[in-house]
Protein backbone atom coordinates (compact mmCIF):
# COMPACT_ATOMS: atom_id res chain seq x y z
CA UNK A 1 0.00 0.00 0.00
CA UNK A 2 1.25 3.40 -0.62
CA UNK A 3 2.24 5.83 1.60
CA UNK A 4 -0.29 8.54 0.54
CA UNK A 5 -2.76 5.63 1.06
CA UNK A 6 -2.08 4.66 4.37
CA UNK A 7 -2.30 8.46 5.80
CA UNK A 8 -5.73 8.96 3.45
CA UNK A 9 -7.00 6.12 5.66
CA UNK A 10 -5.92 7.40 8.93
CA UNK A 11 -7.52 10.72 8.19
CA UNK A 12 -11.07 8.97 7.99
CA UNK A 13 -10.61 6.43 10.69
CA UNK A 14 -9.73 9.13 13.07
CA UNK A 15 -12.69 11.11 11.12
CA UNK A 16 -15.21 8.67 12.28
CA UNK A 17 -13.61 8.00 15.30
CA UNK A 18 -14.35 12.11 16.18
CA UNK A 19 -18.01 11.46 14.87
CA UNK A 20 -18.31 8.59 17.00
CA UNK A 21 -17.70 10.65 20.07
CA UNK A 22 -19.65 13.06 18.76
CA UNK A 23 -22.51 10.76 18.62
CA UNK A 24 -22.60 9.75 21.61
CA UNK A 25 -21.95 12.90 23.89
CA UNK A 26 -24.64 14.21 22.02
CA UNK A 27 -26.66 10.93 23.15
CA UNK A 28 -25.76 11.14 26.57
CA UNK A 29 -26.56 14.72 26.73
CA UNK A 30 -29.96 14.05 25.60
CA UNK A 31 -30.15 11.45 28.03
CA UNK A 32 -29.53 13.32 31.40
CA UNK A 33 -31.60 16.41 29.74
CA UNK A 34 -34.69 13.67 29.49
CA UNK A 35 -33.64 12.59 33.22
CA UNK A 36 -32.97 15.41 34.77
CA UNK A 37 -37.00 16.71 33.13
CA UNK A 38 -37.67 13.55 34.76
CA UNK A 39 -36.55 13.82 38.07
CA UNK A 40 -37.60 17.18 38.42
CA UNK A 41 -41.41 16.33 37.33
CA UNK A 42 -41.06 13.65 39.85
CA UNK A 43 -40.01 15.92 42.73
CA UNK A 44 -42.33 18.32 42.15
CA UNK A 45 -45.37 15.62 42.18
CA UNK A 46 -43.60 13.99 45.49
CA UNK A 47 -43.61 17.73 47.13
CA UNK A 48 -47.31 18.35 46.28
CA UNK A 49 -48.77 15.00 47.49
CA UNK A 50 -46.25 16.08 50.80
CA UNK A 51 -48.07 19.28 51.22
CA UNK A 52 -51.23 18.46 50.60
CA UNK A 53 -51.44 15.11 52.91
CA UNK A 54 -49.36 16.64 55.63
CA UNK A 55 -52.70 18.44 56.42
CA UNK A 56 -54.55 15.39 56.59
CA UNK A 57 -56.88 15.11 59.95
CA UNK A 58 -55.32 18.66 61.50
CA UNK A 59 -57.23 21.35 62.57
CA UNK A 60 -57.39 24.61 60.60
CA UNK A 61 -56.28 28.04 62.39
CA UNK A 62 -58.49 29.71 60.59
CA UNK A 63 -61.74 28.51 61.47
CA UNK A 64 -61.00 25.80 63.90
CA UNK A 65 -62.20 23.20 61.70
CA UNK A 66 -60.77 19.51 60.92
CA UNK A 67 -59.14 19.52 57.40
CA UNK A 68 -60.19 16.96 54.90
CA UNK A 69 -57.77 13.98 54.50
CA UNK A 70 -57.16 13.44 51.17
CA UNK A 71 -54.77 11.37 49.29
CA UNK A 72 -52.79 12.86 46.39
CA UNK A 73 -51.46 10.07 43.91
CA UNK A 74 -47.73 9.80 43.59
CA UNK A 75 -47.84 9.92 39.93
CA UNK A 76 -50.07 13.36 39.75
CA UNK A 77 -49.68 16.17 37.31
CA UNK A 78 -48.36 18.93 39.23
CA UNK A 79 -45.21 21.21 38.74
CA UNK A 80 -44.57 24.12 40.79
CA UNK A 81 -44.59 27.09 39.10
CA UNK A 82 -44.83 31.36 39.98
CA UNK A 83 -46.77 34.33 38.93
CA UNK A 84 -44.10 35.60 36.68
CA UNK A 85 -43.64 31.91 35.01
CA UNK A 86 -46.44 31.64 34.19
CA UNK A 87 -47.05 35.12 33.05
CA UNK A 88 -43.92 34.69 30.90
CA UNK A 89 -45.57 31.83 29.42
CA UNK A 90 -48.68 33.57 28.92
CA UNK A 91 -46.44 36.43 26.52
CA UNK A 92 -44.69 33.35 25.00
CA UNK A 93 -47.82 32.42 23.58
CA UNK A 94 -48.30 28.56 25.27
CA UNK A 95 -51.40 26.33 25.51
CA UNK A 96 -51.07 25.04 29.57
CA UNK A 97 -53.51 24.54 32.24
CA UNK A 98 -52.78 26.55 35.69
CA UNK A 99 -54.24 25.35 39.18
CA UNK A 100 -54.24 28.48 41.54
CA UNK A 101 -54.75 27.02 45.02
CA UNK A 102 -53.34 26.31 48.81
CA UNK A 103 -53.20 23.24 50.94
CA UNK A 104 -55.15 24.28 53.45
CA UNK A 105 -58.07 25.97 51.22
CA UNK A 106 -61.33 23.48 52.07
CA UNK A 107 -62.74 24.10 49.36
CA UNK A 108 -59.24 23.26 46.93
CA UNK A 109 -59.29 20.19 49.24
CA UNK A 110 -62.74 19.29 47.76
CA UNK A 111 -61.54 19.01 44.01
CA UNK A 112 -58.18 18.22 43.74
CA UNK A 113 -57.92 14.49 43.60
CA UNK A 114 -60.69 14.58 41.22
CA UNK A 115 -58.92 17.22 38.65
CA UNK A 116 -55.75 15.31 39.02
CA UNK A 117 -58.14 11.94 37.98
CA UNK A 118 -59.40 13.44 34.65
CA UNK A 119 -56.04 15.04 34.23
CA UNK A 120 -54.53 11.74 33.97
CA UNK A 121 -57.58 10.40 32.14
CA UNK A 122 -57.20 12.89 29.23
CA UNK A 123 -53.60 12.70 28.93
CA UNK A 124 -52.66 16.00 29.97
CA UNK A 125 -49.04 15.26 31.47
CA UNK A 126 -48.87 18.30 33.69
CA UNK A 127 -50.88 21.02 35.40
CA UNK A 128 -48.40 24.22 36.69
CA UNK A 129 -49.16 24.93 40.43
CA UNK A 130 -49.05 28.10 41.83
CA UNK A 131 -49.87 28.89 45.65
CA UNK A 132 -52.21 31.81 45.69
CA UNK A 133 -52.05 32.21 49.10
CA UNK A 134 -48.65 33.30 48.67
CA UNK A 135 -48.90 36.37 46.05
CA UNK A 136 -52.16 38.10 46.46
CA UNK A 137 -53.14 40.67 48.34
CA UNK A 138 -56.06 41.02 51.08
CA UNK A 139 -57.90 43.91 52.07
CA UNK A 140 -60.59 45.12 54.14
CA UNK A 141 -63.73 47.85 54.73
CA UNK A 142 -62.33 50.43 57.19
CA UNK A 143 -64.52 52.10 59.87
CA UNK A 144 -65.51 54.46 57.76
CA UNK A 145 -66.37 52.24 55.07
CA UNK A 146 -62.97 53.20 53.12
CA UNK A 147 -60.95 50.19 51.38
CA UNK A 148 -58.08 49.59 53.17
CA UNK A 149 -55.07 47.01 51.90
CA UNK A 150 -54.02 45.11 54.92
CA UNK A 151 -51.25 43.36 52.57
CA UNK A 152 -50.42 43.81 49.55
CA UNK A 153 -49.91 41.40 46.64
CA UNK A 154 -46.70 40.71 44.54
CA UNK A 155 -45.82 42.59 41.28
CA UNK A 156 -46.45 39.23 39.38
CA UNK A 157 -49.96 39.01 40.99
CA UNK A 158 -51.74 41.92 39.62
CA UNK A 159 -49.72 40.67 36.23
CA UNK A 160 -52.02 37.93 36.69
CA UNK A 161 -54.78 39.61 37.16
CA UNK A 162 -54.34 41.73 33.72
CA UNK A 163 -53.79 38.85 31.79
CA UNK A 164 -56.63 36.93 33.61
CA UNK A 165 -59.26 39.83 33.79
CA UNK A 166 -61.91 38.73 31.28
CA UNK A 167 -61.94 35.29 33.16
CA UNK A 168 -62.01 36.76 36.84
CA UNK A 169 -64.58 37.98 39.31
CA UNK A 170 -64.45 40.93 41.54
CA UNK A 171 -62.46 41.21 44.92
CA UNK A 172 -65.81 41.52 46.80
CA UNK A 173 -65.38 42.36 51.13
CA UNK A 174 -68.11 42.74 54.07
CA UNK A 175 -68.52 45.86 55.86
CA UNK A 176 -69.15 45.85 59.44
CA UNK A 177 -73.13 45.96 58.72
CA UNK A 178 -72.73 42.31 56.13
CA UNK A 179 -73.04 44.21 53.39
CA UNK A 180 -71.07 43.22 50.23
CA UNK A 181 -68.88 45.66 49.21
CA UNK A 182 -66.43 46.25 45.75
CA UNK A 183 -62.80 46.55 46.22
CA UNK A 184 -61.92 47.65 42.77
CA UNK A 185 -60.22 44.83 41.33
CA UNK A 186 -60.44 41.17 40.28
CA UNK A 187 -59.55 38.44 42.21
CA UNK A 188 -57.80 34.96 41.64
CA UNK A 189 -60.11 32.86 44.27
CA UNK A 190 -58.84 29.27 45.15
CA UNK A 191 -59.44 27.09 43.56
CA UNK A 192 -59.62 28.56 40.14
CA UNK A 193 -58.00 26.51 37.61
CA UNK A 194 -57.39 28.60 34.01
CA UNK A 195 -57.04 26.68 30.51
CA UNK A 196 -54.49 29.34 28.99
CA UNK A 197 -54.78 28.41 24.93
CA UNK A 198 -52.06 30.34 22.56
CA UNK A 199 -51.13 32.54 25.40
CA UNK A 200 -55.14 33.09 25.76
CA UNK A 201 -57.14 32.73 28.81
CA UNK A 202 -60.26 30.92 27.76
CA UNK A 203 -61.58 29.09 30.45
CA UNK A 204 -61.83 29.39 34.35
CA UNK A 205 -63.40 26.63 36.49
CA UNK A 206 -63.50 26.11 40.28
CA UNK A 207 -64.66 22.53 39.46
CA UNK A 208 -67.19 23.47 42.84
CA UNK A 209 -70.27 21.32 42.40
CA UNK A 210 -73.55 23.41 42.63
CA UNK A 211 -74.70 21.02 45.08
CA UNK A 212 -71.58 21.34 47.83
CA UNK A 213 -72.76 24.51 50.08
CA UNK A 214 -69.75 23.97 52.50
CA UNK A 215 -65.94 23.51 51.76
CA UNK A 216 -66.27 20.47 54.35
CA UNK A 217 -69.01 18.59 53.66
CA UNK A 218 -69.03 15.03 52.68
CA UNK A 219 -68.19 14.66 49.04
CA UNK A 220 -71.39 12.17 47.21
CA UNK A 221 -70.94 10.72 43.64
CA UNK A 222 -73.19 13.14 42.52
CA UNK A 223 -71.24 16.19 43.48
CA UNK A 224 -67.67 14.02 42.24
CA UNK A 225 -69.42 13.06 39.32
CA UNK A 226 -70.44 17.20 38.77
CA UNK A 227 -66.68 18.18 39.42
CA UNK A 228 -65.06 15.66 37.13
CA UNK A 229 -67.49 17.30 34.06
CA UNK A 230 -66.84 20.96 35.22
CA UNK A 231 -63.05 19.80 34.86
CA UNK A 232 -63.04 17.51 31.85
CA UNK A 233 -64.41 20.27 29.94
CA UNK A 234 -61.44 22.50 30.99
CA UNK A 235 -58.80 20.01 30.35
CA UNK A 236 -60.31 19.35 26.64
CA UNK A 237 -59.95 22.96 26.07
CA UNK A 238 -56.24 22.94 25.89
CA UNK A 239 -56.28 19.04 25.09
CA UNK A 240 -58.83 19.60 21.90
CA UNK A 241 -56.67 22.36 20.87
CA UNK A 242 -59.09 25.28 22.06
CA UNK A 243 -62.30 23.74 20.12
CA UNK A 244 -63.97 22.87 24.05
CA UNK A 245 -63.58 26.43 24.90
CA UNK A 246 -66.58 26.89 22.41
CA UNK A 247 -70.40 27.53 24.16
CA UNK A 248 -71.04 24.85 21.42
CA UNK A 249 -68.62 22.80 22.42
CA UNK A 250 -71.73 21.04 24.84
CA UNK A 251 -69.58 21.53 27.94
Amino acid sequence: MKKNEKKEESKISKKNIIIVILVVVITLLALASIITIYNNKNSDALKFKEEYESLNGTTREKDGKTIRSITIPKNNPMVYSDADKIVDMINNKETFVVYFGFNDCPWCRSVITTLIDVTNDEGLDKIYYVDVKEIRGMKSVAEDGSIKTDIKGTKGYYKLLEKLDGLLSDYTLMDKDGNQVLAGEKRIYAPNVVAIVNGKAEKLESGISDKQTDGYMKLTEEIKKETYDKFKCLIKCVTESNKSCSPKSGC
